[in-house]
C-alpha cells in the first residue's frame, strides 16, 4: 500500500482512463463507472474500496467502447455478447493449459499406437502442418489428441489435406496474439492465457453458428 492507502497492484481508474483516452477521446471516469454499474466490467476492489483494473479489464473496455462507436451496438447487446463469451471462457479455461506437459513426451511408435493411426496418416499430418514433432523427434500430448481427433474426422471423409485450413487459422490466431503481447513487459503470460481462452471461445461460437446454418439448409439433390 502507498501512504494514501492505494494498492500497488492493478490499475487505478485514472490510469485506465489515460490508456483509453488516445483511442476514445470522449471517455470519462463517469463513463467507466457507469459501465461498471451496468455489469459490463467488474474490476476487483481492495479492502479500502479502491478499484483495481487488470489489463484484461482494459481490453474489455476497449471492446465495449469500440462496439458502441464503430458498430452502434446498444449496451444490452454488448453485455449479452460478453456474458456469452464469459460463460464459454469459464469452460474453455480448464482446457487451455499453456505450461509444458512434463512427462507427456511420446515416441512416434507410442503416438501411432495411442491414436490408432497408420504411419502414412501421421506423415500426411506432418506434411500439412497439423502435427509438428519436437526436439529429439518426440511428440507432446496434444499431438496424440490431434491425431485421435483427425482419425475420428476421417470416418466422415476428412483427411489431413482437408484439415489444413484449421492449421492456417490457428497460426493466424497465434500471430494476432503475438502482436498484442509483443511489447508487454508485465502480465505477459496472463494476457496470453486470457487471449487463448477467448480465442477458443470465439472460434467455437463462430463454428457453431456456421454449422447451424449448414443444418438449416435444404439438402441438394444429387
Amino acid at each position: 500500500m502507498t501512504a494514501a492507502g492505494r494498492p500497488r497492484g492493478g490499475l487505478s481508474i485514472g490510469a485506465v482512463l489515460a490508456q483509453l483516452r488516445p483511442d476514445f477521446p470522449d471517455v470519462t471516469i463517469s463513463k467507466i463507472r457507469f459501465l461498471e454499474s451496468e455489469g459490463l466490467v467488474r474490476p476487483a476492489r481492495t479492502a479500502s474500496g479502491y478499484r483495481q483494473f487488470t489489463s484484461a479489464d482494459v481490453d474489455r473496455l476497449r471492446y465495449i467502447l469500440s462496439a458502441q462507436r464503430d458498430r452502434y451496438l446498444p449496451l444490452k447487446v454488448i453485455k449479452e455478447q460478453l456474458d456469452a463469451a464469459d460463460q464459454g471462457a469459464s469452460k474453455a479455461m480448464r482446457a487451455v493449459d499453456l505450461s509444458p506437459a512434463a512427462g507427456h513426451r511420446v515416441t512416434r511408435e507410442d503416438l501411432l499406437a495411442r491414436a490408432g493411426i497408420e504411419p502414412g496418416v501421421l506423415a500426411d499430418l506432418e506434411q500439412h502442418g497439423l502435427i509438428r514433432p519436437g526436439a529429439g523427434g518426440f511428440y507432446d500430448h496434444e499431438a496424440v489428441q490431434i491425431a485421435s481427433t483427425v482419425r475420428a474426422m476421417a470416418e466422415h471423409g476428412l483427411d489431413a489435406r482437408h484439415l489444413r485450413p484449421f492449421r492456417l487459422a490457428a497460426d493466424r490466431e497465434v500471430g494476432l496474439v503475438e502482436q498484442v503481447v509483443a511489447h508487454r513487459q508485465r502480465d505477459r503470460e496472463d494476457v496470453v492465457r486470457e487471449l487463448a481462452t477467448l480465442s477458443v471461445t470465439l472460434h467455437a461460437l463462430l463454428v457453431k453458428v456456421g454449422l447451424r446454418e449448414v443444418v438449416g439448409r435444404p439438402v441438394s439433390p444429387r
